[in-house]
């Protein structure tokens, strides 16, 4: 089956957005989820834990930090992979001047519905596109 990006729901957050390509909500007898999470420049998502699903992340481009359970932060950057074990408390953090993107998969599939009861989350239509503009920070003087 193929899944146009353009024919999926943006779930945008305060940090970035994601489009879930492949989902068991969205693809008939699918059994995990793979999608594309964009997280802003110098933001980030609190840690949080999937009960249920383990987690692939495969940065796509640009450059952050990770965390993955009790285990120290280290810089991730495009090429990397990232394993979480399903019920492990982890967050990534855009350090970078660019989107960090990255490949999230979770498997079993099901763990992004949790995301719709995350404070501040929207869902925009297929089709439309987020919009971002910094807020709170002045425009730098040269």
């Amino acid at each position: 089956m193929h899944r146009d990006p353009n024919s999926v729901p943006t779930m945008v957050f305060d940090w970035g957005s994601i489009k879930w390509l492949v989902s068991p909500d969205g693809v008939p007898g699918a059994s995990s989820t793979l999608g594309e999470v964009i997280i802003n420049p110098d933001r980030g998502h609190d840690r949080h834990e999937h009960p249920e699903s383990d987690e692939i992340l495969y940065i796509i481009e640009g450059e952050g930090r990770q965390t993955v359970g009790d285990g120290p932060e280290y810089p991730v950057r495009a090429g990397d992979a990232v394993w979480i074990p399903k019920g492990t408390l982890h967050s990534t953090f855009n350090t970078g001047w660019r989107p960090l993107r990255i490949l999230a998969t979770y498997t079993p599939g099901g763990a992004e519905t949790a995301l719709r009861e995350v404070p501040g989350f929207v869902e925009l239509a297929p089709g439309d596109h987020p919009t971002w503009a910094m807020i709170g920070r002045e425009t730098p003087r040269g």
